[in-house]
């Protein structure tokens, strides 16, 4: 009898199955790690437009002393779109405080964004300045 080299029908079968699962696997891994780095990217990009706005907000002169204001963000390339919420009110006002006085004001900030496929998103920061108590409007 000769011996022949190489390999059954039967362990080249069981070898292309095992290939086929161990590949199968790569690709989901890397198709989940695609899509997280997607989201942590809009992540970013609203953590990003959040300290901006925060930034303008707490600068701006001419917003209500308690109030709310809102807009929306230009659509960049990514064309996510995105808009944010501003609610402003006194944190702590002295009980003798009257027009004029300045007092803490808080500044809470909702950045909202709505990826292509999902839940509508939002981060939420505060912040506090210093504002004067306006004299009432009927003066």
């Amino acid at each position: 009898m000769k011996s022949r080299a190489g390999f059954s029908l039967l362990e080249v079968l069981v070898a292309t199955v095992v290939m086929g699962i161990a590949v199968t696997g790569l690709i989901v891994g890397l198709s989940q790690s695609v899509k997280n780095a997607a989201r942590l990217a809009d992540y970013d990009r609203a953590a990003m437009l959040a300290r901006t706005k925060m930034n303008d907000l707490l600068l701006d002169i001419s917003l209500p002393f308690d109030g709310a204001v809102e807009g929306t963000f230009d659509a960049d390339q990514s064309g996510v779109p995105s808009g944010w919420k501003a609610v402003l009110k006194p944190f702590d006002i002295p009980p003798a405080a009257g027009p004029g006085t300045v007092v803490l004001q808080q500044v809470a900030l909702q950045v909202w964004w709505q990826p292509p496929t999902g839940t509508r998103r939002n981060i939420e920061v505060e912040s506090y300045r210093p504002a004067r108590i306006p004299l009432p409007e009927n003066q």
